[in-house]
């Protein structure tokens, strides 16, 4: 840095108001927003090479990593930098909500791992306090999902965290707030009683950190699964008083669903969801975060869409509206199973001239996934969601969403496949399936298959600018990891294996940078579900650390800090990155996806050819109040809001 830059700082601070000043080889005077001259900066530009089948992405460095040393498995994953030491670290988790027993033969279920910085990481699970139990009765927490959050506003990463409480006898532990010292400890909060249901038949599907009311404060939307015999729970809202606790606010936000009694109420995706992932966005721009929760058991998928009037913020149900509830193929006479029972039964309702089953049909036992009654109405031909992401896939400006889905080749195709929902971008939040085959999405199958596509993960791994898709299909025969590239058309191409991610069932996975360098990393999970019924399971379910070696190109990274009135992490904040090819959109999320998964927080953009990009936020406060700036490519930047950035050694 120049001995005249602190001056210069200074200087075009006072001088903001000037818009003709610049930055020239004959001036000594900054444009307020061009990052470049104030801090003396000059790009980290390179000529791009775009990204080629046949050229290797990723390598799996676990064995540097010690992921499998340490014993770490599980299939719920996040990423979060507990410690703020600039590195992000791994959060680990095996599903189910069993309590870790750390004695010398005890069972492990959970592992916070720590980012070394030399391409190891450390188990500090024990010593961080994440397992404190409530209770004295117990020897730890269990702990399932999760997501991280400034909750307190202090600075320090905070966490929620919540399990599955459905084997008797239940456990007395609940979901719990845990409050961060900012170097990798945690200590219990005062309990929230509609979070904790300590005791209580609890399936936490999903959880996503939110400011609805952009009050400076994180609210919480729980997305809530089926709790066995107790059928699905009802979602719920959480308000956040900014000291660790939170109010439920489900009835008077307008987010009241009924119990499933009705088939007229599940047909109008007015019952409870079955959620197995939850997420909050703002899909319309609008600055008020949508709620979403994605359902199994091809039970609609849940979209609310918010309205604020400057106090409050309600909530009206736009499941089938939006089209996000389920598709509209609706044609379930390639099912299999109802193949075979109107062929047992001719005269029942809507069987005359359904197809013969291709499987084998003697007896009422052959049909083995159809209820007559119930099977042929709208809300069973819908989809077994297991993730829902918000990204912008299309560079438009608007949010999209990327929904995964288990699908079974006897069922049919009314069965909702993994796919694309682009945002039409008009005022009635509506969006678009073009399908599989269109966006390219598609994948070779054999005659009979099972996709077991539960989670996923947007990222730009060759730095073009454009989002590429990976996604983790597991627990069946064949399935595995399926990374995507984005081309210059929108459409995407299949990764082979061997340049992106060779894992065979593949469930759970975070994108960080995980060395700095520029270029984003995985961690993805494996599951050693039915390994009896094919070759899909590796000898080791150690979760796998893949760097990304691709040369960095061009790229900027982005770590926001709100002032007074946004919270502290600016969860919810739109981040627009224009250059002169492309516009890109980025909503720091406070978790999303299936059993909380999460991201690092600092937002990274790949920038194609160019060597600079013009950077707007959008901050989450009541005014949404914005900033913009031209930053030279190659830096990590700390943006505090109100500040000009600096950048992060």
């Amino acid at each position: 840095m120049s001995p005249n830059t602190s001056f210069l700082f200074a200087l075009c601070g006072l001088l903001a108001s000037a818009p003709l000043l610049s930055c020239s080889a004959d001036s000594q005077v900054c444009a307020p927003d061009d990052v470049a001259c104030l801090l003396d900066l000059t790009p980290v530009c390179t000529s791009p090479s775009a990204w080629s089948p046949g050229t290797a992405i990723f390598e799996d460095v676990s064995e540097l990593a010690g992921t499998q040393e340490a014993g770490a498995i599980g299939t719920r994953l996040s990423v979060a930098d507990v410690n703020h030491d600039g590195l992000p670290d791994i959060i680990a988790r095996r599903p189910g909500g069993g309590a870790d027993d750390f004695s010398e033969n005890g069972t492990r279920h959970t592992w916070l791992l720590i980012n070394q910085g030399d391409g190891t990481f450390e188990d500090r699970t024990e010593s961080s306090g994440l397992l404190t139990p409530r209770q004295l009765t117990s020897l730890t927490r269990p702990v399932e999902t999760v997501v991280f959050g400034d909750i307190n506003n202090d600075g320090n990463l905070d966490a929620v965290t919540a399990f599955t409480n459905t084997t008797a006898p239940l456990s007395p532990e609940g979901a719990e707030v845990l409050l961060g010292d900012g170097q990798g400890g945690f200590i219990l909060a005062e309990p929230s009683p509609a979070l904790q249901r300590a005791g209580l038949p609890a399936v936490r599907g999903g959880l996503s950190l939110t400011d609805v009311n952009r009050d400076g404060n994180l609210d919480l939307w729980v997305a809530n699964g089926a709790a066995g015999a107790n059928g699905p729970l009802a979602d719920q809202l959480l308000l956040g008083n900014g000291q660790g606790t939170f109010t439920e606010v489900t009835a008077t936000a307008g987010l009241l669903t009924e119990p499933w009694s009705s088939i007229a109420t599940l047909n109008q995706a007015r019952a409870h969801s079955n959620a197995w992932s939850g997420a909050a966005c703002d899909l319309n721009g609008d600055g008020t975060p949508e709620l979403l929760a994605a359902s199994y058991g091809r039970a609609p998928n849940h979209l609310w869409r918010g309205e604020f009037d400057g106090q409050q913020t309600t909530y009206t149900n736009h499941s089938l509206a939006s089209g996000y509830a389920f598709d509209q193929r609706i044609d379930w006479s390639d099912n299999e199973s109802a193949r075979c029972f109107c062929k047992l039964n001719p005269t029942a309702d809507d069987c005359a001239g359904v197809p013969a089953p291709r499987v084998r049909c003697q007896s009422p036992d052959d049909v083995l996934r159809w209820n007559h009654a119930q099977d042929r109405e709208p809300f069973r031909l819908g989809g077994n969601s297991g993730t829902t992401l918000c990204a912008d896939l299309n560079n438009d400006g608007y949010l999209d969403l990327l929904t995964t889905e288990i699908v079974h080749w006897d069922v049919g195709a009314s069965s909702d496949p993994s796919e694309i929902l682009y945002n039409a971008a008009d005022a009635e939040l509506v969006f678009a399936r073009p399908g599989p085959g269109a966006t390219g999405l598609d994948r070779p199958r054999e005659t009979t298959f099972d996709d077991g596509d539960i989670t996923a993960a947007t990222l730009d791994f060759d730095n073009d600018g454009r989002l590429d898709i990976l996604i983790a299909s597991t627990d069946y025969p064949h399935t595995r990891a399926h990374l995507y590239h984005q081309k210059p058309d929108g459409t995407f191409e299949r990764v082979s294996p061997s340049d992106g991610i060779d894992l065979t069932s593949a469930h759970g996975v975070a994108t960080a940078d995980f060395n700095r360098d520029g270029a984003l990393d995985l961690v993805i999970g494996h599951s050693r579900n039915r390994c009896s019924a094919g070759d899909h399971c590796q000898d080791s379910a150690h979760i796998r650390v893949f760097q990304n070696r691709l040369p960095p190109n061009n790229w900027l990274q982005l770590q926001l800090e709100g002032a007074p009135g946004t919270n502290h992490n600016a969860i919810g904040a739109h981040i627009t990155v224009k250059t002169p090819a492309l516009h890109q959109l980025s909503e720091i999320q406070g978790g999303h996806g299936h059993f909380g998964m999460q991201n690092d927080l600092t937002q990274h953009f790949g920038l194609g050819d160019a060597c600079q990009a013009e950077v707007t936020i959008r901050w989450p406060d009541l005014d949404l109040t914005p900033q913009t700036f031209t930053l030279p490519a190659g830096y990590r930047y700390l943006i505090q809001q109100g500040a000009s950035p600096r950048v992060i050694e």
